[in-house]
Formats: C-alpha cells, sequence, structure tokens
C-alpha cells in the first residue's frame, strides 16, 4: 500500500494521510518517558568504557551499534578510522588502554532524555565522554556522544 493514499482515524476525525506519513506515525521509533526506561547509568558507564576502547582500537564499533543513532555510529566511524591512520602512520598497533570510568554526572533536560558527562582517568591523562541518551522503545538510544 505504499504511496497510496489511506484512511487515519484522528481522534473522533477522518482524514487522508499519504501512506508513508501514516507508516512512520504507526511504526516509526516510539518516544518512551523515563519511568518506562531502565536505569540509564550502567548504560552510560558502558557506553563511555566501549568508545574510549574502540577509539584505541581495542574493540569493534558494530558490539555497541544497537545503542546508536545513526548518527552517532557515522560520526564514531570516521574517529575510528582516523585513529587507525594515525595508529598506522606511527607505527603503533591497537591495544587495550588502562584507565578508570568515573561516575556519569547525569541531568534530565526534558522527560524521556538523559544527558550525561563521564570522566576517563587513563595513566597520561584524564578525559571526559558527553553522552545524550533519548528514549525509545522503551529502550535508551545514543543521539550525541562526544569524547574530549
Amino acid at each position: 500500500m505504499r504511496g497510496h493514499d489511506h484512511l487515519v482515524i484522528d481522534g473522533a476525525t477522518a482524514r487522508r494521510l499519504p501512506a508513508q506519513i501514516a507508516d512512520e506515525e504507526l511504526f516509526g521509533r516510539q518516544p518512551s518517558a523515563t519511568c518506562e526506561l531502565p536505569d540509564p547509568r550502567p548504560l552510560l558507564e558502558n557506553l563511555t568504557r566501549c568508545v574510549i576502547e574502540i577509539i584505541a582500537g581495542a574493540r569493534d564499533l558494530e558490539q555497541i551499534a544497537r545503542w546508536l543513532d545513526d548518527e552517532v555510529y557515522t560520526s564514531l566511524l570516521k574517529r575510528v578510522v582516523l585513529s587507525a591512520q594515525a595508529r598506522q602512520a606511527t607505527g603503533r598497533a591497537p591495544r587495550r588502554p588502562a584507565f578508570s570510568v568515573g561516575e556519569p554526572f547525569v541531568c534530565e533536560p526534558r522527560d524521556g532524555v538523559v544527558e550525561a558527562a563521564v570522566v576517563v582517568s587513563g595513566r597520561a591523562r584524564a578525559r571526559a565522554v558527553a553522552i545524550r541518551l533519548e528514549g525509545f522503545d522503551r529502550r535508551w538510544r545514543a543521539t550525541a556522544i562526544h569524547v574530549l
């Protein structure tokens, strides 16, 4: 039925919408309220750990793809490629970095959205990872990740 109009009931009013719009409304990602979602802290800590290891070349990006928005995946993939090129240019092999992950500093700008900063302490330096999680279909999804 793609491409054809069909009847969609909007309260007491019947109106015709293009099939694609109706399908998106019915079958697209549905926002979730915070009360419908699990505690975000374990995911924030695990994503932070994984992102640092991915950039270091010790973990595959595909391992966390299910928790990432498409734009975040693409952005991290570019960073992974640049890091791999830098390692190759200097002759360094990928290795698992030694670091500790601090407690996430979490705020909720609106229902179903969590923003956090997580401090990662390594031997030589400390870094911060900023993550935005949004609730869709009763699970968290990272819509922004920045390693500072």
